[in-house]
Formats: C-alpha cells, sequence, structure tokens
C-alpha cells in the first residue's frame, strides 16, 4: 500500500495517469467507448457507478463528458481515492468517493456502472458476488461496463500473449527485462480468467446481451444489461 505522502503532489496525479496509457494496450480509446456505451442507456441527469475508481481517470472523462450526470465511485484504496479527488478539482462536485469495496457502495438504484481494469484485482472466488453486487445496484436494461486482464487458457495460448504483452511494454518505452518480469508477476499475482470464463460470470450475475466490445492484446472489455 502507498502511503499518502506519495499523492500530494499533482507531479504524482500526472504521473499515475501515464500508467494505463504505457501498459494498457488500445487505453485511449476505452474511456471514450465506454462512455459512449453508457450514454446509450443513461439519461443527460442519470446516476453512474464506477468501480475501483481510484486515481480518477474514469471519474474525470465520465464527469468531463457528461455534465449532467452524478457519479458514485468506491475504491478500497483511500491514497488512490485522494489521487482521484486531487485530479477531479471542481468536478467534485458532481462526483462522490467511497472507500471500500463494491458492497460499500450506495444502494441506488444507478442508471449504468463501469469497473475498467480492476476485476483481475478480485479474487476469483469473490469475481461472482462482486458482479451481483453491482448488478443488484442497477436499474433494469442499465448498462454495465466492464474491462480486464482475460487471457484465453489453451494449450500455449496464455503464454504467448503474455509474451506479446510484455512486447508491448517495450515498445512503450520498459527495458526489456522489466517487461518480462512485469509479465510474470502479472500472471503470478493476479487472477487472470479466460474470456469465456468471464462472461460467464456476468450471466450468471444476472446480466443480458453481454458483448465485446474491446480487446487490447491481454485485456478484454465487455458490455453487457441489468
Amino acid at each position: 500500500m502507498n502511503s499518502h505522502s506519495a499523492f500530494n503532489s499533482s507531479d504524482a496525479v500526472a504521473k499515475y495517469a501515464e500508467g494505463p496509457k504505457r501498459n494498457v494496450p488500445g487505453h485511449s480509446g476505452l474511456l471514450p467507448m465506454t462512455r459512449i456505451l453508457l450514454a446509450e442507456r443513461v439519461p443527460a441527469d442519470g446516476r453512474v457507478l464506477v468501480v475501483g475508481a481510484g486515481g480518477g481517470l474514469e471519474l474525470e472523462d465520465l464527469a468531463l463528458a457528461h455534465p449532467g450526470w452524478r457519479i458514485d465511485g468506491v475504491d478500497p484504496s483511500a491514497p488512490m481515492l485522494d489521487l482521484a479527488a486531487q485530479r477531479l478539482g471542481p468536478l467534485t462536485s458532481r462526483v462522490a468517493l467511497h472507500e471500500g469495496y463494491v458492497q460499500d457502495a450506495p444502494e441506488g438504484p444507478f442508471d449504468g456502472a463501469t469497473c475498467l481494469l480492476t476485476f483481475h484485482f478480485v479474487p476469483p472466488d469473490q469475481r461472482l458476488p462482486t458482479a451481483r453486487e453491482i448488478h443488484r445496484r442497477l436499474k433494469p436494461g442499465a448498462p454495465f461496463v466492464v474491462a480486464h486482464l482475460s487471457v484465453e487458457d489453451g494449450e500455449g495460448q496464455r503464454e504467448t500473449w503474455m509474451k506479446r504483452y510484455a512486447a508491448f511494454l517495450v515498445s512503450s518505452g520498459s527495458d526489456p527485462k522489466q517487461a518480462a518480469a512485469t509479465s510474470e508477476k502479472v500472471q503470478k499475482e493476479l487472477a487472470i480468467l479466460s474470456p469465456a470464463q468471464d462472461e460467464a460470470i456476468l450471466r450468471e450475475a444476472g446480466f443480458g446481451g453481454v458483448q465485446l466490445f474491446y480487446v487490447g492484446f491481454t485485456f478484454r472489455g465487455w458490455v453487457a444489461y441489468a
């Protein structure tokens, strides 16, 4: 866990923002696509839940693009929520930040929800309960946009894709040895499921109309409806 002091400067906010851009293939398009998918069904004065809101990139993007939306962001890391508040600045008047997990979020009901680059941190046995908690807070038919690490697990496929991910990190400026170490660490420490498993969890949690909208090497994103 990082200390609060690590986030007490505008430099820290800027540096955090660069991380996903360097480390997530196609990240520059992920935020616009997310808000487009939400806006198909979220009204101009709608309420949106952001799960894994620390850092504030997604919160800022949604708040700037839709001045009438009210947004609730939840994240278990207080320092990351501090970082989000710094990033949002005056936008915080329309964004409520909550420390904790999705079960600590307001009950809603919400007009839409997102969970970007977060589910791979959730232990496998908590994936379905987490998805159900999100579903429970949504109005019928509300969109849920989710994206995270999701890699095919057939013979040799995961190894191949993780090597490609390491190569992407090198192309983004990482040292080759560091990129290989990062790829190995990701595989050891994060719970990466297959796309089929991820889609099955969404359906079992009660979501319908599950559609793949984003693939960036080892990352995938779906939109589904409560």
